[in-house]
């Protein structure tokens, strides 16, 4: 292996390399960025440099360049202290990461681990931590950064809550001491934080909102207070607003930070948000990101989590333009190397880990269209098929396919949908709504379908849901579009089955003093596991109910009265009642209900084809890749569209 040896002169100011510079500059990148970054001049057998005024930002050039030759940095023994220091630190700091990997692997030293599980039984009154979760919990503790990739439901608020029970509980003059948590999450999970705390710990917390309800200088004000609350929870869009005071809050309080659903700052292109949370990074007391999708995208989208747990570490030895190769190439050899890297900073817990009990998968339930519905749709089908086969214009197919799927997958549940305007539904469709045309002709015609029919998939659902509440159980409803859910609630309503809504516009609680009239999403979640409940059934969209919302101690049946291509959507709302926590012998339900000879058929089967590859992605790779995936609308999805309509019409 090549060679770089450092000198130094005594204060630091000069640096000399020697050894293998001739590949240095045989390497285009490696001379490029040394010319871009360092002041030096060259001799027949070394580099000198001028260093600036930090020395270990030089250093840490000079082994960005050994990696670009393929060599290793030495020190020599005539150094500074300064760079002496340096190796040192850098010394501890690869011992410390191999204690983490090493606890991460579970190999941990006995008697501090069962310290630690003392601490956390006495500490974590009411909840057991499972195996696992005390391994997690143990692994955050000793690292105080890290990051938790575990599959959603395997308890990452749990595993948070019991490091902090440990570390809160430490000597205040010990240097992993904490005692305030920061949560920085999306809004709908500030309910489940506060009331996961006190089901672990068997009490309220003090807690301070930091939400759109609070005026930006009563937010300011709370940082620069003498006494916050325990839990502090901030929306990832409030933190640029308020750098400068979170920066006062941390310095002047032992914080533990936590970014929940921590992908919200993967933006590696100068994204305020991102930007904001890691200027604040420096000023942690401990670093937490949980995310079940850490590379949504591809191997970029760790760099800011790890810039994040560790800001004066190098952890990821690239950068953002080589993980975005890395992730395209089907074996690049660099993959090893980032992942021993970033191993020792994180923990992952898959689904199969969890022993959950396996869900029943029920076969679709075909469901006969009415009249009205059966004439509608043909008309709408056989019109836009055509479009979508004889298109030639792939820049204008894509945005007319994806209207056309929407216009098909309202049709297939319920034809009133077909009377508002595309631009509605532009979020689920992801097109552009002004290049594809109505047809307000055949709009008119749909126009009187809810004075005449009521769908045949909620007659259906009706029925599953009267079977469910007579056998004392609980039921999710997951519709795709929010006038499928109302127009639902308003049906059961009349059919006297009491029921409740949980999409975008249900209102977030904002705090201690929200109004009792009001019906919360927290409020509806709470009074939903009541074994009282006035309402035994909810009515949810997925792609507004996606994060940070559990529902499996009281509901084990989901029915799915229409599903989009997104499979990400939909593999999220099954996991609202299938997590680790259910009893042994508990059976989970899935009911899926298809119009017959619709599109609703090609939906299911590309979604369980698409389930089924992400299932094995999430199983057997370390860090999940779900950049090839097609999780929402594809090619692929729209081939098997057209294969499926051609086959079932020919039958005809």
């Amino acid at each position: 292996m090549r060679k770089l040896c450092l000198e130094s002169n005594e204060n630091s100011s000069v640096l000399t390399v020697t050894g293998d510079i001739g590949a240095i500059f045989g390497n285009r990148r490696a001379a490029r960025y040394l010319k871009d970054t360092l002041q030096f001049t060259r001799t027949d057998d070394a580099i000198v440099i001028t260093t600036e005024d930090d020395i270990n930002k030089s250093i840490d050039r000079l082994k960005k360049i050994c990696e670009y030759i393929s060599a290793e940095l030495v020190y020599s023994g005539n150094v500074s202290e300064a760079v002496n220091q340096y190796a040192m630190e850098e010394q501890k700091f690869s011992d410390f990461a191999e204690k983490a990997r090493l606890i991460r692997d579970n190999h941990c030293e006995k008697e501090d681990f069962a310290a630690f599980v003392d601490s956390v039984s006495a500490n974590l009154r009411n909840r057991s931590l499972y195996q696992l979760q005390l391994l997690s919990a143990y692994h955050l503790a000793f690292a105080q950064n890290a990051c938790n990739f575990s599959v959603p439901g395997a308890g990452k608020t749990s595993v948070v809550y019991g490091a902090f029970a440990y570390l809160s509980n430490l000597d205040p003059s010990d240097i992993k001491y904490v005692d305030k948590l920061l949560i920085i999450s999306p809004l709908s999970a500030f309910g489940p934080w506060e009331l996961e705390y006190e089901e672990c710990f068997g009490e309220k917390p003090s807690t301070k909102r930091l939400n759109g309800q609070v005026d930006v200088e009563e937010k300011k004000q709370y940082l620069y207070s003498l006494d916050p609350a325990k839990i502090t929870l901030l929306s990832y869009a409030s933190v640029p607003k308020l750098k400068e005071e979170l920066i006062y809050f941390l310095r002047n309080n032992k914080v533990m930070v936590v970014l929940d659903e921590a992908h919200k700052i993967k933006n590696t292109s100068g994204g305020i948000t991102a930007s904001g949370v890691l200027e604040i990074a420096t000023y942690c007391s401990a670093r937490v990101v949980l995310t079940g999708t850490p590379a949504p995208n591809g191997y970029e989208d760790l760099y800011n989590l790890y810039k994040f747990i560790w800001p004066t570490k190098k952890v990821i030895p690239f950068e953002v333009y080589q993980l975005k190769d890395m992730s395209k190439a089907d074996a690049d050899p660099r993959v090893d190397t980032l992942l021993k890297s970033v191993e020792p900073f994180f923990i992952r817990v898959k689904k199969s880990d969890l022993g959950i009990p396996e869900a029943v998968e029920n076969a679709p339930i075909v469901v006969p269209m009415g009249e009205t519905q059966r004439r509608i749709y043909d008309i709408i089908e056989k019109k836009y098929m055509t479009d979508i086969v004889s298109s030639k214009d792939s820049g204008f197919k894509q945005d007319l396919v994806k209207a056309r799927l929407i216009r098909m997958m309202q049709a297939a549940t319920n034809p009133d949908l077909l009377s508002i305007p595309l631009k509605n539904f532009v979020d689920y469709g992801g097109f552009d709504p002004d290049a594809v045309a109505e047809d307000d002709a055949l709009i008119r015609d749909i126009l009187q379908y809810s004075k005449t029919e009521t769908p045949a998939k909620f007659v259906k659902a009706k029925e599953i849901i009267e079977q469910i509440i007579a056998g004392g159980g609980k039921v999710v409803v997951w519709a795709i579009y929010v006038k499928n859910i109302l127009d639902f609630e308003a049906y059961l309503l009349s059919q006297g089955i009491d029921c409740r809504t949980l999409y975008g516009a249900t209102p977030v609680a904002t705090g201690d003093d929200d109004d009792e009239t009001v019906e919360t999403r927290e409020k509806i979640i709470s009074d939903f596991h009541k074994p009282d409940s006035s309402f035994k059934v909810i009515i949810a969209n997925p792609f507004a109910v996606s994060e940070s919302i559990s529902l499996h101690k009281v509901c084990h049946n989901a029915i799915y009265i229409e599903r989009s291509f997104n499979a990400a959507h939909f593999i999220q709302s099954k996991d609202r009642i299938h997590r680790y926590g259910l009893k042994p012998g508990t059976e989970t339900n899935y009911y899926y209900l298809l119009s017959e000879d619709s599109v609703d058929q090609v939906i299911h089967d590309r979604l369980i084809a698409k389930e089924t590859r992400l299932r094995e992605i999430i199983e057997s790779m370390p860090i999940p890749l779900f950049d090839n995936a097609e999780l929402e609308t594809g090619d692929e999805d729209i081939t098997a569209l057209i294969a499926e309509y051609v086959n079932r019409t020919k039958k005809m």
